[in-house]
């Protein structure tokens, strides 16, 4: 099966520091988690202690595409529980 993204919500997750969202493998819910610094590129605007989480989901709406394109490419290199795309990832 081919990794979908049918369901466009994420949420903030303080404790990894990062963006969540959900891809789907068939039936199968894959978590996925973008870090704060892989997104932050889109935030140069904003100073680093004023980003908000408000401002990470705002970045991550932006990006979506490329995140989508990152998920699926570290998702084919293998299975895995869980998935954190990096700076490297969204290169």
């Amino acid at each position: 099966m081919t990794l979908a993204f049918p369901n466009p919500s994420r949420s903030f997750d303080r404790t990894r520091n990062a963006v969540r969202f959900t891809g789907y493998d068939g039936m199968f819910e894959v978590p996925f988690f973008v870090a704060t610094d892989a997104l932050a590129r889109s935030l140069a605007t904003v100073g680093t202690a004023e980003r908000s989480e408000a401002d990470y989901l705002t970045a991550f709406d932006a990006a979506r595409g490329a995140v989508h394109d990152a998920a699926r490419k570290i998702y084919a290199e293998g299975r895995r529980t869980s998935y954190t795309l990096t700076v490297a990832d969204l290169r």
